[in-house]
């Protein structure tokens, strides 16, 4: 088989619709801080926070994924990647997770010491459509069912975390956060 390659890069192409708010998020902070210091400050702090989205913009265009005869390569950006061989790779599957703009589906692998690893450049949402995510996941099971035992494929159990969204989370917190205010409230009266 030969190998595959799914590079960030390829996917994610800013517009400038997407650039001018980022643009602003970086300026605006250093408008603000104006206000109450000198000119070179607010300098600083706009170009500090540039320079730091443009970091994150490089290293996010440098990742990937590469699924090849020695396992999975996962690239975060920096250097090369750690490659996770294919007897360490126990499971892969999709997580789906609900957001407000819609459902973000994303290709993880679970390795042999229970830790998930999420596959850059291998996930669809509304904001960033893959068409084709479905047969790239189908593809890297593939590679993965042709280069393991069956004995080796465990599924692994849902966390907790699996069962919980965002959305179901932020309620349990801010009952929690209500509890506690209550608690504060009723304490010093």
């Amino acid at each position: 088989m030969d190998e595959l390659i799914f590079r960030v890069k390829d996917r994610y192409r800013p517009s400038w619709r997407q650039l001018v708010p980022l643009y602003l998020m970086c300026v605006l902070p250093g408008v603000f801080f104006f206000r109450d210091t000198d000119v070179a400050t607010a300098s600083w702090v706009s170009g500090a926070l540039l320079v730091l989205w443009g970091v994150r913009f490089f290293l996010v265009r440098r990742s990937g994924t590469t699924v090849g005869a020695d396992g999975i390569t996962i690239s975060w950006g920096m250097g090369r990647g750690r490659t996770h061989p294919w007897d360490q790779i126990r499971w892969i599957d999709v997580r789906e997770t609900r957001t407000n703009s819609g459902t973000v589906r994303t290709a993880r692998l679970t390795l042999a010491g229970g830790r998930r690893r999420s596959l850059p450049a291998l996930s669809h949402s509304s904001l960033y459509p893959l068409p084709e995510f479905d047969t790239d996941v189908r593809r890297v099971i593939n590679w993965w069912e042709l280069s393991t035992d069956p004995a080796m494929r465990i599924q692994p159990p849902r966390r907790t975390r699996d069962r919980l969204t965002p959305h179901a989370l932020g309620v349990v917190l801010g009952l929690v956060i209500t509890a506690v205010i209550v608690i504060v409230v009723l304490a010093q009266n």
